[in-house]
């Protein structure tokens, strides 16, 4: 059951770093053609435009570089508007994910625990009914099955049953019942 749980929120773990990765990728498509911008080396018209030998000539020429830097201003602050929406984005995604995993962890609890009772309720049903009639149910039954209800129930009910059984059968439900915690670790 724990593995179940652990698989499940591996899943859940996984489907959000997909996500986030996503989102990370389109946010950083754009950053290696800023940078190969900015490391290029000057525009020769843009030298050309700078070597002004009148007043009027350099006035132009640094009319024109403001207008050019307003204008890149303007689109890194574009940039960053985008920037911040996607990361909105994101954010809500990732807030919608945490909710829907709560939502997740409460069914699964929710169904974990509806059906611990269901199986609860069929041992004590088992448990009530006459050692015969119990047994000759518990031989038809997968030696596997049976011994899950045979370990939940008290001792002296569970012998009754076994005692009403073939000794094949008893002997098949009893490895099962004695074998059921070998592996589990000892450290």
């Amino acid at each position: 059951m724990m593995v179940r749980n652990l698989a499940r929120r591996g899943t859940l773990f996984v489907v959000a770093m997909l996500f986030a990765t996503s989102g990370a990728l389109r946010l950083g498509s754009g950053v290696g053609t800023a940078l190969a911008r900015a490391e290029d080396a000057p525009d020769p018209a843009l030298a050309e435009e700078m070597t002004c030998e009148t007043p009027a000539a350099l006035a132009e020429a640094l009319t024109l570089r403001e207008n050019r830097v307003l204008t890149q201003e303007a689109a890194l602050q574009d940039r960053l508007a985008a920037l911040a929406l996607a990361d909105a984005a994101i954010d809500a995604r990732l807030a919608e994910l945490q909710a829907m995993e709560e939502e997740l962890r409460a069914t699964l609890a929710l169904a974990d625990g509806a059906a611990e009772e269901d199986i609860a309720q069929l041992t004590a049903v088992y448990q009530a009914m006459k050692p015969k009639d119990a047994a000759a149910l518990f031989e038809t039954m997968a030696p596997e099955f049976a011994a899950g209800f045979l370990g939940r129930m008290p001792p002296e009910a569970a012998a009754a049953i076994l005692s009403g059984m073939s000794a094949e059968a008893a002997y098949g439900i009893s490895v099962i019942v004695a074998g059921r915690n070998a592996g589990a670790p000892t450290d």
